[in-house]
């Protein structure tokens, strides 16, 4: 055969975890302190620098204070979710984050101390850490572990999924042209959620400035989907509020400084609209709309030494913020901070989208686990809770150990290995992945809720949406790559549109507005006391199945 071809590569380990960000690193040395066997990471970037973490972090937003209890944890995050949450899955990641901010502090992560010597807090549930280096530590302690096997520049495309359980996942490199068969007796999924739906803050050339990282493409949950996992609580989009133009966070200046939100009159609005996460953001994006923008987080009058500790935070995690401050010549005490909501995303850790798991973060594909931001249920995760349903789902995953090794299809990957060759031996197409990409971030920004349409959809938007979606879905299977790069481009391309079409349809299946901004539905705009229940959704026969689950309540234990 002439053209580009692929080598296979077969692999085989025990415990095969894909990502290698704070859950999957974390996942991977809880599994070896607790078991003799083997495990493989797959990572696209490098575990280093890669995942959520990779800038590094000013705090531990997720950690039990004095006086506090995991229970009290769980009574704020369903305040903050409207009551749709997983009890269960909620209390269990609580109660292990303390321990996981102990694990990270063990590893070198220094945590800042007040004078009394306890862990410095910032606001109610979280504390102050000197966070740059946080995942290189993580990376550090893996790459030590002898057990542990790290594969990188490697992007898994798909489950291998046999009667109802997972057998392995197929990966291709993303420079070599490898495509690796990988088999486990068990697979986490830790590649975190899904950035780049929506047409972002700042298109084109800076596209990729936003809030979270760009390279997550919603992989994990697309693998899913495609297998016929049951994904859940879609429609809970987090949108995030920035400060204007770098994106920077403004959970330092609210919780740091106590700085409010005003518009441009001077007037707080925070506690006209509520102080949830997203009514913070439906509170500006109104303010806005309505006349009464910009809107700002006021910092003005705070004192010199607040000043410098705002310019070493930003530093330490956004340094766009912290030049933009000084090539203004005004510290932050001097001018009010403009602040505006990021485009949508697809996240597990903040909200409750992911995979509908059981409480030992077990799939409805067996064998398979999720952790981090591509488990859903369980919102107000943040590093140290993903940390903690890593170590859940590594024990969980103990159970499985001592079975008999899967055998793989060679015909299978035989097929697959064809299919990518002819993608890298086909003639151009007339469309593009970047093309196609944009298109599909137009079409969710206008019809399904991005920041053109004031955060708002409706039913007939939706299936606006819906239609226009399935139809780049059909282009983008006409793609050819010319490299290895641009074959991962192009997964990546299909994976978010496997998402946007899920996204979609469990937006069009909740009849309310239980999450203004988040989830504006204009046909229903009151939220419903009929929609105390969980928006679940399963790809069968190529059509997106919508199910209602009830609330899982505190004390029960859910199994599928």
């Amino acid at each position: 055969m002439g053209g580009r071809q692929l080598t296979v590569k077969r692999l085989s380990a025990d415990f095969l975890i894909i990502g290698g960000g704070t859950a999957g690193c974390g996942a991977a040395l809880s599994f070896c302190g607790v078991s003799g066997g083997s495990v493989l990471i797959i990572e696209k970037a490098n575990i280093e620098r890669s995942g959520c973490l990779a800038a590094g972090v000013n705090a531990l937003n997720a950690y039990i204070l004095p006086g506090q209890t995991p229970e009290d944890y769980a009574d704020y995050v369903r305040r903050d979710a409207e009551y749709i949450i997983r009890e269960d899955l909620v209390l269990t990641m609580a109660e292990g984050l303390n321990r996981a901010a102990r694990r990270l502090e063990e590893l070198g992560l220094t945590i800042l101390k007040d004078a009394d010597g306890n862990y410095a807090a910032r606001g109610k549930r979280n504390i102050k850490i000197n966070g740059e280096n946080i995942k290189p530590l993580l990376a550090g302690a893996v790459r030590k572990a002898p057990r542990i096997a790290v594969l990188e520049r490697a992007a898994a495309i798909g489950y291998i999924v046999r009667d109802g359980r997972v057998l392995g996942v197929y990966a291709i490199g993303t420079d070599e042209p490898v495509l690796y068969a990988v088999r486990a007796k068990a697979v986490l999924c830790a590649t975190g959620g899904a950035a780049g739906l929506y047409r972002p803050n700042n298109p084109g050339f800076s596209r990729h400035k936003m809030w979270y990282p760009p390279f997550n493409t919603g992989a994990g949950y697309a693998m899913g989907i495609r297998a016929g996992a049951e994904m859940t609580t879609f429609e809970m989009r987090f949108i995030a509020l920035r400060c204007k133009d770098t994106i920077a966070p403004t959970g330092t200046l609210a919780q740091g400084v106590g700085a409010k939100q005003v518009n441009a009159l001077g007037e707080a609005y925070e506690e006209k609209y509520g102080v949830t996460t997203s009514q913070r953001v439906h509170g500006t994006a109104r303010e806005n709309a309505e006349g009464r923008g910009p809107c700002y987080l006021r910092t003005v009058g705070i004192t010199p030494d607040q000043d410098e500790e705002l310019y070493r935070a930003y530093l330490n995690m956004s340094p766009s913020q912290t030049l933009k401050w000084i090539e203004s010549g005004l510290a932050p005490s001097a001018q009010n901070v403009e602040i505006e909501g990021t485009e949508p995303y697809i996240v597990g850790g903040h909200t409750a989208s992911g995979y509908w798991v059981d409480t030992d973060r077990e799939t409805t594909i067996g064998r398979l686990f999720a952790a981090g931001d591509v488990a859903g249920g369980c919102p107000q995760k943040y590093v140290t809770g993903a940390l903690a349903e890593g170590e859940i789902a590594a024990r969980s995953a103990l159970k499985y150990m001592h079975d008999a090794w899967p055998s793989l299809s060679a015909a299978e990957t035989d097929a697959l290995r064809h299919g990518l060759e002819e993608i890298l031996n086909r003639a151009p197409a007339a469309d593009t992945e970047d093309s196609l990409e944009a298109e599909m971030q137009a079409v969710m920004d206008e019809y399904a809720g991005g920041i053109g349409a004031g955060y708002a959809f409706s039913e007939a938007s939706l299936a606006a949406a819906a239609r226009k979606i399935r139809d780049i879905e059909s282009r983008s299977e006409k793609l050819a790559a010319k490299d290895m790069r641009e074959l991962v481009y192009i997964f990546e391309l299909r994976d978010r549109l496997t998402v946007c079409a899920s996204v979609i349809a469990q937006l069009a299946a909740r009849r309310e507005t239980r999450w203004h901004s988040f989830a504006e539905n204009t046909d229903y705009p009151e939220k419903s006391g009929q929609w105390l229940k969980f928006v679940n959704s399963r790809l069968e026969n190529g059509e997106i199945r919508i199910i209602l689950r009830d609330l899982v309540k505190r004390g029960d234990r859910y199994e599928h």
